[in-house]
């Protein structure tokens, strides 16, 4: 259970750090830059404790999918970026991929 705790910690600053480079406007505002450092030192960090507990294919598909989705949230909340139809598929179909993992895969406790 800590793995998965570890893995949202990472998810997170992994999304913060996205969002901090968005903010950076091309590394040119020294907060957000820093924002973005420290962001994904974070993200990788804890995404390496999470792999002394998850498979890595396991994890990393986790962590790139819930980061996905919560990236394009981000985008659409702060940066008013508009997501049509076919980005709102392709992103459920990306949650039903590691729902599916979760719930059925053999791999994730091996």
């Amino acid at each position: 259970m800590v793995g998965y705790i570890y893995l949202a910690v990472a998810i997170i600053a992994e999304v913060i750090g996205t969002t901090a480079l968005k903010a950076s406007e091309e590394f040119s505002k020294p907060i957000p830059s820093i924002i973005v450092v420290l962001g994904y030192g974070a993200a990788f960090y804890f995404l390496s404790l999470v792999l002394k507990t998850i498979p890595i294919g396991i994890a990393y598909a986790i962590w790139a999918g819930v980061g996905i989705v919560l990236v394009a949230i981000v985008g659409v909340v702060l940066f008013e970026q508009k997501l049509d139809l076919p980005a709102v598929i392709g992103m459920l179909l990306i949650v039903s991929g590691v729902v599916v993992m979760n719930a059925f895969s053999q791999s994730i406790n091996p």
